[in-house]
């Protein structure tokens, strides 16, 4: 029967593996290409940032995707090549570092796709003035264009597919196997600390969810404008009004730095 240990802050990576005979191959082929990506992306990052005629908002957007590309490649590629020279047994990770790895990874590759998404953008030529959103966002420039947009609503519709696909199965498997836990548990104190932390974490989620694919649909109705503009509203103030508040009630100690602030406040006599 498999071992269990619960809430270790040591874990342990497969990593790649590469038989003893295509070991050094692999690693020198991941090595340069590691250089390359770093040497490359920072000589644009520098070029654009050095040349005064490159100071335009097309060459600063694409700044990022260089600085995505270093970071994104700087957080996984070492760490993989450090292990590949260690017995299987040896491929330690701390899981705060392997948090920030997941993290990382996510991020770049979502930021990787959104910021082809404007490079789709800024192709098209411009035959309208009127935004027709509260602020800018790519369905709204896209209805500038008297072009065909067709490659950007394909593209912008697979991405927001399969990103929103993605992250709804993660959050079912989640709470199945969270819903599975609680259901064969005994523990009173264990399900009602499950509730309440995976109901806020629901219905925030939930929020998110719904007012993106609502601005989405509603990008295809005009009649509906005054909806999709408040909507596209909410899907920013909601979430970033209700985070602080949900997660900082409870957080333990947030609370009580709250309450220690409150009792040492001075009183000031009225002159």
């Amino acid at each position: 029967m498999e071992n269990y240990t619960y809430n270790s802050l040591t874990l342990q990576l497969e990593g790649l593996n590469v038989s003893k005979e295509y070991l050094y191959p692999v690693f020198l082929f991941l090595f340069f290409s590691y250089l390359f990506i770093i040497v490359t992306n920072v000589s644009i990052a520098v070029l654009i940032f050095i040349d005064k005629n490159l100071h335009q908002p097309m060459y600063l957007l694409f700044c990022n995707l260089p600085f995505n590309d270093i970071l994104g490649n700087s957080i996984l590629v070492p760490r993989l090549l450090m292990d590949m020279l260690k017995p299987p047994s040896e491929r330690l990770i701390g899981y705060h570092e392997c948090v920030l790895q997941a993290f990382t990874s996510h991020m770049f590759g979502t930021t990787s796709h959104t910021v082809l998404m404007i490079g789709l953008t800024m192709r098209l030529n411009r035959c309208r003035t009127m935004i027709e959103s509260p602020y800018c966002d790519n369905a709204g420039l896209f209805k500038l264009s008297c072009d065909n947009v067709f490659i950007n609503n394909v593209y912008g519709l697979t991405f927001t597919v399969v990103l929103f696909t993605a992250s709804i199965g993660t959050m079912v498997i989640t709470y199945t196997k969270i819903t599975v836990v609680c259901l064969t548990s005994n523990s009173k104190s264990l399900n009602s600390k499950a509730l309440k932390t995976c109901s806020t974490h629901l219905v925030l989620f939930l929020i998110m969810i719904f007012s993106g694919m609502s601005i989405i649909t509603l990008h295809r109705f005009p009649q509906y404008t005054n909806y999709r503009k408040f909507t596209s509203i909410l899907f920013h103030i909601v979430p970033g009004s209700l985070n602080p508040i949900i997660y900082g009630v409870q957080s333990k100690e947030i609370r009580m730095f709250l309450a220690n602030s409150f009792k040492s406040k001075k009183v000031w006599p009225l002159c």
